[in-house]
């Protein structure tokens, strides 16, 4: 089998880690970014390239970790040349535009992968799994937490732009109350400070409450804290018959803490200490590339999550719930469907 080749678009921090898990498959990477892809490049032996556009010609698969804000216009220009797209969570900064690129995916007849890299950490992943094999009984209600260093990077702060607190971090428990317990009905959100003129305050919080078409309730709490906290996660999901828990401070596991560089913020999710959840996830989409199956995480998947955040600054915005429609997990599903014949 001739290698695989892929251009990682983007050189931020979360590049490292798509980068080193390419690197572990035997990829021959490409890199092109606005600052930064000469670190990337020579770190890890990739080439370097100076536009997007010439990126794309040169491989199979276009890795897209850029602001939120680009994701979907990045997505489209990959897939109008036929190439198999990752892509950073959110898919995209609007439902709508994210439903167009999947759209535009399933019409080209290649493969989209929204990398939602916590359904890959092997604690939410066997928590997923009591769920189903009725270890807890009628899941009832689920709490999730995720707090660490605000980013430093502006963007994160502009809500038009693709940032904020809930698309950029809380999205990843979105994504788990989704896949733990079904599509959700309505949504109610409240942020503290709250947005003003486009600008996230940091420190900032936000809570959700998603009430999910089954009945089941799920509370998600998110914080950009001050620079130096570390990051801490949390999940527990109660039923009729027990809970399923897990705290990353309270995980047992070796691990050595060093104080930050200077300017350095911990901002990134802790890393499980089972196999590294961003080497998970990029194998399971390269399998699925090669077997012609679905992966974990499919671009519907990328889509509901992207409407309940949105959903959710709606609800900030007006006070009140916010009903999610039938119609896009139902569009959303019908598109992915149609990629995988």
């Amino acid at each position: 089998m001739s290698t695989l080749k892929v251009g990682l678009i983007g050189a931020g921090g979360i590049s490292r880690v798509h980068a080193d898990a390419w690197r572990a498959l035997g990829a021959e990477g490409y890199v092109t970014s606005l600052a930064r892809a000469e670190e990337i490049a020579e770190e890890y032996g990739f080439t370097l390239v100076a536009d997007v556009d010439t990126l794309i010609g040169l491989v199979d698969i276009v890795d897209i970790v850029t602001p939120s804000s680009t994701h979907a216009d990045f997505a489209l220009r990959a897939i109008a040349r036929g190439r198999d797209v990752i892509c950073e969570k959110p898919l995209a900064a609007t439902v709508e535009a994210a439903e167009t690129v999947a759209r535009a995916a399933a019409e080209a007849g290649v493969r989209l992968f929204p990398a939602h890299v916590v359904r890959y950490m092997g604690e939410y992943a066997q928590i997923k799994a009591g769920i189903d094999a009725g270890q807890i009984g009628t899941l009832a209600v689920q709490r999730f937490s995720r707090a660490g260093s605000a980013p430093q990077t502006p963007w994160f702060f502009s809500e038009r732009a693709g940032g904020g607190v809930i698309r950029d971090l809380m999205i990843h428990d979105i994504d788990q109350a989704i896949w733990f317990a079904g599509p959700v009905a309505t949504v109610f959100a409240v942020q503290n400070p709250p947005t003003v003129d486009d600008r996230v305050p940091a420190p900032v919080t936000a809570h959700v409450v998603l009430t999910h078409r089954n009945g089941v309730i799920s509370h998600l709490h998110a914080s950009w804290v001050a620079p130096g906290m570390p990051f801490r996660t949390s999940v527990e999901v109660a039923g009729s018959e027990g809970r399923l828990r897990h705290d990353s401070a309270e995980d047992h596991a070796l691990r050595t803490d060093a104080v930050l560089d200077g300017g350095d913020t911990d901002y990134l999710p802790p890393m499980s200490p089972q196999e590294s959840p961003y080497f998970s996830e990029i194998a399971d989409f390269v399998a699925a590339l090669r077997e012609g199956r679905d992966a974990r995480v499919s671009p519907s998947d990328g889509i509901e999550a992207v409407a309940v955040a949105e959903a959710a600054y709606a609800s900030i915005g007006t006070g009140a719930p916010v009903a999610l429609p039938d119609a896009v997990r139902e569009r959303a599903a019908s598109d992915a469907e149609e990629v995988v014949r």
